[in-house]
């Protein structure tokens, strides 16, 4: 979404939603059942995802932070729809608006709103969020944040933002000065008592669920519907299917190849809304650390046509998921900006010989056991995927077949959760199954960006140090001209300039492949649609319905109602 001079921004206040009180359930952490229906006083029950056992961390910045603690408790400024390229709605913020050359963002919050503890939220706060170095990394352009008044902040940044509106105004978490203003350590606090301005506060955290009651201090407070919401931990996929089934959660985002187990008990109902890339993160650069034949580009483009994608999806995704873009364009929403139509998608056919010959051209030949190898050494890869994670434990496995056909061995395994997020977060693996982050707009900067972008605009770091915060290249991806590419897209508001920096970005990745496409993911989502009401549905997608989306999760939350 790009703004254009001094075009104001006016944005639709978030609605508010009636639903009645719950009361917390004894299928999580314990506690009594009080009715079954809308009606009962009862938490509502959301699959906390395989992050067993829980952690109290409510840390924005954390890698580990627990789902309800972005959107719930900790906002942004404003709330954008990745599902359509629509207007962004105010949370905290009102309006926005850029000065002529685009350097110059004025913000106007919505006034007299209160912090959950009681303590005022003005311009102040957000002033010195955007100043705070979690949201402001090296690179990051921003000259000063000014609280002008108690309701006006002016950012102003060495270049031009058009292209990181989302970033700047929907993904920069807003946060009381009074309190992180003293957290100096910010990679390692873990937040347990988080004071934020979203709809929900901190109740009680367990080793088995986590509960957010109301914030009475939430701006709208006397609308709010859903009083208490009780996250549960389960560590694999069937077992939250079964739960889901027998009426024991309302909300999961989760992957179910037969969606008739769970609706038959006619209260779960699921939508379908594939937005974000699954791929194989590979550890791509030696240079910043990385270890194994996948650091040889060759490797990486040989894996990339062994993989037989119609398979996948047909196996391992029960034909739920859509055709990836190597170009990491969202078709047809972005197909603007896909500059080279041979781009379009990923080889859906596996194709050995092909695979055979870029290695051969590399200088590999096929070894006694089948395995290419270059100087005694031979290709052999592992490849982990999370446990209980079904889906992409099932392409694993595919992949290893496919890839042993091309000449490749491929080692699949599976780990728990935090094993993977360490594995990625410190560079120390080879290959893994994992999922990309779709952007948020009709635009591919934040993935390029975020994904792909090197060491010169801070999205990577050297193996053994965490991707900085708010970053997500875990492949270790650093190539000048795609980082120079970035730099430039981040300034313009030019269409035609920005469809030739994209051209020159998607020229790199789709020959360097440090993350090789897969599909786009199936993102199944299912919800009690008997005992609530005001889902995200397709006749109405206002935001992305998975329970673990950050951000919309706790703006669907306050547009719940009960069923009376």
């Amino acid at each position: 979404m790009i703004r254009n001079g001094r075009r104001k921004i006016a944005l639709t206040a978030v609605a508010g939603a009636s639903v009645l009180a719950l009361g917390l359930t004894a299928c999580g952490a314990g506690g009594s059942s009080e009715g079954s229906g809308g009606d009962g006083d009862r938490a509502l029950r959301v699959w906390a995802g395989s992050q067993t056992p829980i952690t109290a961390n409510y840390n924005p910045f954390a890698p580990t932070v627990l789902h309800g603690a972005l959107g719930p408790i900790y906002e942004p400024l404003f709330f954008f729809n990745k599902t359509a390229d629509s207007d962004p709605v105010g949370l905290i913020g009102d309006s926005y608006e850029y000065n002529e050359d685009g350097t110059v963002i004025t913000i106007t919050i919505k006034p007299d709103l209160t912090w959950s503890d009681g303590e005022p939220l003005t311009a102040a706060d957000v002033a010195f969020s955007f100043g705070y170095e979690a949201n402001n990394p090296e690179g990051n352009g921003l000259v000063s944040a000014e609280a002008t008044d108690d309701t006006t902040v002016v950012l102003t940044y060495a270049t031009a933002q058009y292209t990181t509106e989302f970033q700047r105004l929907g993904s920069t978490y807003i946060l009381p000065e009074h309190i992180w203003a003293d957290v100096t350590d910010f990679a390692n606090f873990a937040n347990e008592e988080p004071v934020g301005s979203g709809p929900y506060v901190v109740d009680k955290t367990t080793s088995e669920s986590y509960t957010l009651v109301a914030n009475e201090n939430f701006r709208g407070a006397d609308e709010l519907g859903v009083k208490k919401v009780q996250y549960i931990a389960v560590d694999n996929n069937q077992t939250a299917q079964d739960l889901l089934a027998a009426g024991q959660l309302d909300w999961t985002g989760m992957f179910i190849p037969n969606p008739d187990d769970v609706t038959g008990n006619g209260a779960i109902e699921w939508i379908n809304t594939p937005q974000d890339p699954t791929v194989l993160y590979t550890c791509s650069n030696a240079e910043l650390g990385c270890a194994g034949p996948q650091t040889d580009v060759a490797v990486r483009q040989a894996l990339n046509v062994a993989i037989d994608r119609a398979a996948i999806k047909d196996k391992a995704f029960v034909g739920l998921t859509g055709d990836i873009s190597p170009a990491f364009t969202l078709l047809p929403r972005d197909e603007k900006w896909l500059a080279d139509p041979a781009n379009e998608v990923s080889p859906q056919e596996a194709d050995a010989a092909e695979a055979g010959s870029i290695l051969e051209a590399a200088g590999y030949t096929k070894g006694s056991s089948g395995i290419y190898e270059k100087d005694g050494v031979p290709v052999e890869l592992s490849l982990i995927s999370v446990d209980g994670w079904t889906d992409y434990n099932d392409a694993a496995k595919l992949i290893a077949e496919q890839a042993e056909a091309a000449g490749i061995k491929v080692t699949a395994s599976t780990v728990q959760w935090q094993e993977f997020s360490d594995a990625r977060q410190g560079g120390d693996y080879q290959l893994i199954v994992g999922g990309v982050i779709g952007t948020s707009v009709a635009d591919p900067f934040q993935i390029y960006r975020d994904w792909f972008g090197g060491t010169t605009v801070e999205s990577t770091a050297p193996v053994g140090t965490e991707v900085p915060a708010g970053r997500w290249n875990f492949s270790r991806y650093s190539n000048p001209v795609v980082d120079q590419a970035i730099q430039a897209a981040v300034s313009t508001d030019d269409e035609a300039e920005k469809q030739a920096l994209y051209g020159t970005i998607q020229t790199e990745i789709v020959r360097d492949l440090p993350y090789i496409p897969l599909v786009v993911n199936a993102t199944q989502t299912f919800y009690n649609t008997k005992d609530f009401t005001g889902w995200p549905t397709e006749d109405d997608l206002y935001a992305f319905p998975p329970s673990w989306g950050a951000i919309a999760a706790g703006y669907i939350l306050t547009q719940l109602q009960p069923v009376k």
